[in-house]
C-alpha cells in the first residue's frame, strides 16, 4: 500500500463504515420489530426470507470491513512493522469474526422459528446456539484486549497518521459500557441500539478515522 493515493484512502474508510452499515442492516433483519422488544421472541417470528438476508450480509459485510483495515494498516505504518502487522492481524481476526458470528446467529434464529412452529420453549430450543455463539465471542475477547493496549499506546504516543483523539473514537469504553448505555434506553430506541450496538461502534470507528486522515499528514498522493 506504498503507492496508495489519498482518493483510495479515503474509499477504504467509507467501505469499513459501508460494512458496519450492511451488518447492522442485518442486525435489525434478525431484530427489528416495531412493538416487540425481545429479541429472541422477534427472531422466532421473522420469516425465512429475513433470515437468509441476514446470514448473507455476514459475507458482504466482512469483506467490507476487511477493506476498511487497509486504511488502519496505513495510519499504522510510522509505528513500524511489528506495531503495523500487530495492529492489522488483530484487527482483522476481530472483523473476521464479525462476520462469523452473525453468520452463526442463523441458528439461533432457526432454532426459535422451530421452537415457536412446535410450541417449544424458546430458551431451551436455542440454547446449545446460543452457547456456541458465546464460545465464539470468548475467543475474541483477548485479541480485542491486545488491539486495545497495541492501538491505544500507539496512538497516544503519536506512533501512527491518526492523531491523538482517535483513542476517543476507538470503541473499547462504549464496549465495556453497553449494558449500562443499552440499559437507559427503551422501545424502538433499545431495539435499534441494543441490536447493532457492535456494528454501530465500527461505523462511527472508520468514520472517525476517515475524518482524521481526510487531510492526512501522510505521503500519499492525490
Amino acid at each position: 500500500m506504498n503507492n496508495i493515493t489519498q482518493n483510495q484512502l479515503r474509499i477504504l474508510g467509507l467501505l469499513g463504515m459501508l460494512g458496519g452499515l450492511t451488518l447492522f442492516a442485518g442486525d435489525m433483519l434478525f431484530y427489528y420489530h416495531p412493538t416487540q422488544t425481545r429479541f429472541l421472541q422477534t427472531m422466532s417470528q421473522a420469516s425465512d426470507t429475513r433470515i437468509i438476508a441476514s446470514g448473507i450480509t455476514a459475507l458482504v459485510a466482512s469483506w467490507l470491513y476487511m477493506a476498511g483495515l487497509g486504511q488502519v494498516y496505513y495510519a499504522f505504518k510510522p509505528a513500524g512493522h511489528r506495531v503495523q502487522w500487530v495492529v492489522t492481524a488483530s484487527m482483522g481476526a476481530i472483523l473476521m469474526s464479525y462476520g462469523v458470528v452473525h453468520g452463526a446467529y442463523v441458528g439461533i434464529a432457526t432454532s426459535a422459528k422451530l421452537a415457536m412452529a412446535h410450541q417449544l420453549n424458546l430458551n431451551e430450543a436455542t440454547a446449545l446456539a446460543v452457547r456456541t455463539n458465546n464460545a465464539l465471542r470468548f475467543m475474541v475477547y483477548p485479541v480485542f484486549a491486545l488491539l486495545s493496549v497495541v492501538f491505544l499506546y500507539a496512538v497516544w504516543k503519536k506512533q501512527t497518521y491518526y492523531p491523538r483523539w482517535m483513542v476517543v473514537a476507538f470503541p473499547l469504553l462504549p464496549f465495556l459500557f453497553k449494558n449500562f448505555i443499552v440499559a437507559q434506553l427503551l422501545g424502538l430506541a433499545y431495539v435499534v441500539v441494543a441490536g447493532g450496538y457492535l456494528n454501530l461502534l465500527l461505523v462511527l470507528f472508520f468514520a472517525a478515522s476517515t475524518l482524521a486522515l481526510w487531510k492526512p499528514k501522510i505521503p500519499a498522493t492525490r
